[in-house]
């Protein structure tokens, strides 16, 4: 898997902690922690890119994918890249790369995965539009102008 083409469709990284509850009896990450580890580098990406308003609109996760490639070790050093890919009316893929990062500064590819996030009013617990001001900046951030659907 080349890692610099796929690289290129990503601005945003993220440092992901590992913590050694995280470990299973055969000394990697269980594979349910990965999506403890999208779920850490989704919510940097909406704090520190998008600046999502929590208080007017909720998310909720309608489906996650993961393709495991490698097994995440406790001394790994790892990354996620984050991007926003699809953009519908109320919902919206974020694509993930989970990276660990060698001596060397290359960096081997642990995993690559998905989510559909759906945006929700807790008041009618219905889907809601993506409000205008977070779909504007994850269009413009990510450059999906065309992707959207």
């Amino acid at each position: 898997m080349d890692i610099l083409d796929l690289k290129k469709q990503y601005k945003y990284k993220t440092e992901i902690p590992i913590r050694f509850s995280d470990m299973d009896m055969f000394g990697h990450a269980n594979n349910a922690v990965y999506l403890t580890y999208f779920e850490q580098a989704r919510s940097n990406y909406w704090k520190d890119i998008i600046n999502w308003d929590w208080k007017a609109i909720g998310i909720i996760i309608a489906k996650a994918q993961i393709d495991f490639i490698k097994p995440i070790i406790l001394n790994d050093n790892i990354f996620a890249y984050v991007k926003t890919s699809r953009l519908g009316n109320s919902s919206w893929d974020i694509d993930y790369i989970l990276v660990s990062e060698n001596e060397d500064g290359s960096e081997t590819v642990k995993a690559i995965g998905k989510t559909v996030q759906v945006a929700i009013n807790y008041e009618t617990n219905k889907p809601t539009p993506i409000p205008k001001k977070e779909r504007d900046l994850m269009k413009q951030y990510d450059n999906i102008w065309l992707n959207e659907l």
